[in-house]
C-alpha cells in the first residue's frame, strides 16, 4: 500500500520562542459610550445662507447613503421638508436628537397634520413627501437612515435657516432645492429637463422687474415651471423690501413633477406666501382654464378638511358626554 493513503505522523514540536514585547501589554479598554442626552453640535455655518443650504444638502445626502437608505428619494426629502416646517423653540433640537428611529414617523405625521389643518391643499400637494411616514410596517433600515438624516440636518443648522418666527428670515433661502437636485440622478434630471434656476439669478430678475410701479396688491404672480419655488421666494423678498405684504397677492405655481410641486407647496408655507397661493401639478403646456383643475383640487381639499374636523368634533363631544354620564351615574361595581 502506498504511503500516500496513510495518516501522516505529527511533526516534532517547535522550539519555544519568546513572546514579542507588544504581546505582553494588555489590550486597550474599549471607550465607554456616552449615556447622557445628546445635544446639538455647534456648527460653524457659512455666512451665505445659500451656501449653508448646500452644506445641509451635502450632509443629508452623505447620511442617507452611508446608512443605506435606498433609492426612494422622497423619504430624505420629505424628512427635511417636515423638519423645515418647525419653529426653532429652545430645547426642541436637542429633544429631536434623542428620539429613537421608530419615533420619527409619528413626529413627521404630527408636523404635516398640524399644517394640514390650516392648508390642506398644500399638504395634499406634498403627499409624496410624507405618505411614506404612514406605512404601518416601515422598513427598519430605512428608519435608521431617516434617523441619520434628521441628525445631519439638525446638526448642520437647518432650523437656523427655517425656524425663525419672522417669515422674512425664513425666506432667505430655499433649503429644498439643493437637496432635490442632489438626490436626482444625472440621467433623471436630463430626461426630465429639470434645471433649477440659481438663487442669484432669481434675485436679480425679481429686483429688475418688481418695483412699486409694477407691484399692486391683488395682482397675480404666475410661474408655469415653479420647481421648488425659488422664483416665488425672490419675488416675496422683493415685495417685503418694498413694504408690501405677500398675503395681498395671488400666487399660481405649477410643475409637471410631483416632487418639485410638493417642495413648492411646503416652501409656500415656510415663506408665508399667504392664503391666495395655489400650487398645481400638471403640464403647463396643456390647455387649462386659469388653473381650473388646481382650484378645484384646493376646494375639494378644504371641504374634506371641514368634514373630517366636524366628525372629529362630534366624536370628542360624545366622549365628553359619556364621561360626564359615567360620573353622574356610576356603575354598581364602582358604587360598591
Amino acid at each position: 500500500m502506498s504511503d500516500d493513503f496513510l495518516p501522516r505522523a505529527a511533526p516534532p514540536p517547535a522550539a519555544a520562542r519568546p513572546a514579542p514585547s507588544w504581546a505582553k501589554k494588555p489590550p486597550p479598554k474599549p471607550k465607554a459610550r456616552p449615556t447622557g442626552k445628546i445635544t446639538v453640535r455647534r456648527y460653524a455655518a457659512p455666512r451665505d445662507p445659500h451656501e449653508h443650504a448646500r452644506k445641509i444638502a451635502e450632509n443629508v445626502l452623505d447620511a442617507w447613503y452611508r446608512s443605506s437608505g435606498g433609492s426612494s428619494i422622497d423619504v430624505p426629502l420629505g424628512t427635511v421638508a417636515g423638519l423645515s416646517l418647525l419653529r426653532n423653540v429652545p430645547g426642541l433640537p436637542d429633544w429631536m436628537l434623542n428620539l429613537q428611529p421608530e419615533e420619527l414617523p409619528q413626529l413627521l405625521k404630527e408636523i404635516y397634520l398640524g399644517h394640514w389643518a390650516k392648508r390642506p391643499d398644500l399638504i395634499n400637494r406634498a403627499i409624496r413627501l410624507h405618505d411614506w411616514a404612514w406605512n404601518p410596517d416601515p422598513d427598519k433600515q430605512q428608519l435608521r437612515a431617516v434617523h441619520a438624516v434628521t441628525r445631519a440636518a439638525i446638526n448642520t443648522g437647518l432650523l437656523d435657516l427655517t425656524g425663525h418666527d419672522d417669515p422674512c428670515q425664513r425666506s432667505e433661502v430655499d433649503v429644498l432645492s439643493p437637496l432635490l437636485t442632489g438626490l436626482r440622478h444625472k440621467s433623471d434630471k436630463k430626461w426630465r429637463g429639470e434645471y433649477h434656476t440659481p438663487a442669484c439669478v432669481t434675485d436679480l430678475m425679481a429686483n429688475m422687474t418688481v418695483d412699486k410701479d409694477f407691484a399692486r396688491p391683488g395682482m397675480t404672480i404666475r410661474e408655469p415651471a415653479v420647481g421648488s419655488g425659488t422664483m416665488f421666494r425672490s419675488v416675496a423678498q422683493r415685495l417685503r423690501d418694498l413694504g408690501l405684504n405677500t398675503h395681498d397677492f395671488h400666487w399660481y405655481g405649477n410643475d409637471i413633477d410631483s416632487l418639485s410641486a410638493g417642495c413648492a407647496a411646503v416652501n409656500a408655507i415656510i415663506w408665508d406666501l399667504g392664503p391666495r397661493c395655489l400650487i398645481g401639478c400638471a403640464d403647463s403646456l396643456a390647455p387649462d382654464d386659469d388653473y381650473a383643475k388646481t382650484r378645484a383640487e384646493a376646494k375639494e381639499a378644504f371641504e374634506q378638511r371641514d368634514r373630517y374636523m366636524e366628525t372629529a368634533s362630534t366624536i370628542v363631544a360624545w366622549r365628553r358626554a359619556l364621561a360626564r354620564l359615567d360620573e353622574l351615574m356610576p356603575s354598581e361595581g364602582n358604587a360598591a
